[in-house]
């Protein structure tokens, strides 16, 4: 498992237009679900990840990565540590990538498969993020 997020967004706090902070709506995080081996996955990151990384959304979620290195396997338990497994648990069907996953307070709300899901992901968090 990669966690990106821990560069830009370790405390999910957003600076609002004078300057002052506040903190992420009950903590939001962004998961990827994916592998080296998927070359939908690598098109994903090479496409998107840059964006994604500059965007104002990113700085206000904790983003996370959970990559094996066969992305056929990337639903196994032991690539879920900690309270991802909570997060695996809620997945209702356990195959594919990439895989964007929205969780908020630890429940999931948005479950996307496939880089042309990229778009909903992204609504779907602009929506919660108000």
């Amino acid at each position: 498992m990669n966690r990106r997020a821990l560069l830009f967004a370790g405390l999910a706090v957003a600076a609002t237009a004078n300057g002052q902070t506040r903190a992420a709506p009950a903590e939001i995080r962004v998961i990827l679900i994916g592998g080296p081996d998927c070359p939908p996955c690598v098109r994903w990151k090479r496409e998107y990840l840059d964006t994604w990384i500059a965007s104002p959304e990113f700085r206000q979620v904790v983003w996370e990565e959970v990559e094996a290195a066969r992305f056929r396997e990337a639903y196994q338990e032991r690539y879920w540590p900690g309270d991802l497994g909570a997060i695996l648990a809620q997945i209702p069907r356990k195959s594919g990538a990439p895989r964007f996953l929205i969780v908020q307070a630890g429940r999931l709300v948005s479950n996307h498969l496939g880089v042309s899901k990229w778009a909903d992901t992204l609504d779907d968090l602009r929506k919660l993020l108000g």
